[in-house]
């Protein structure tokens, strides 16, 4: 099984690409594809047709998928950071490898 180092509601800035410097929160992640969607990052226009429950149509606005790897983690202080795994009290944890402080 896949294993991706940044999570649902971990905070995040976009370190590469149209969008970097720009810091969200993960909405939610696709394993399968490597990707994640950002709260308020890599928002496009989607045109939709009249429906039954959309009867007007027109052009929604929606966060659209950025790959992990233009991604990085931000620690307590708000600096982007490396991800590392160790073992506490028998438990694995997240750790910054910048501050060495527990995720």
């Amino acid at each position: 099984m896949k294993k991706l180092k940044i999570k649902t509601g971990d905070t995040v800035i976009v370190t590469s690409g149209d969008h970097k410097g720009q810091k969200g929160t993960v909405q939610k992640v696709f394993l399968d594809k490597n990707k994640a969607i950002v709260e308020g990052i890599n928002v496009v226009s989607k045109h939709e047709k009249p429906s039954a429950s959309n009867p007007q149509g027109g052009i929604s606005k929606k966060e659209a998928p950025i790959h992990i790897s233009n991604l990085s983690l931000v620690d307590k202080n708000g600096e982007p950071t490396r991800v590392g795994y160790r073992m506490e009290d028998g438990k694995k944890v997240r750790y910054s490898k910048k501050t060495n402080e527990v995720i």
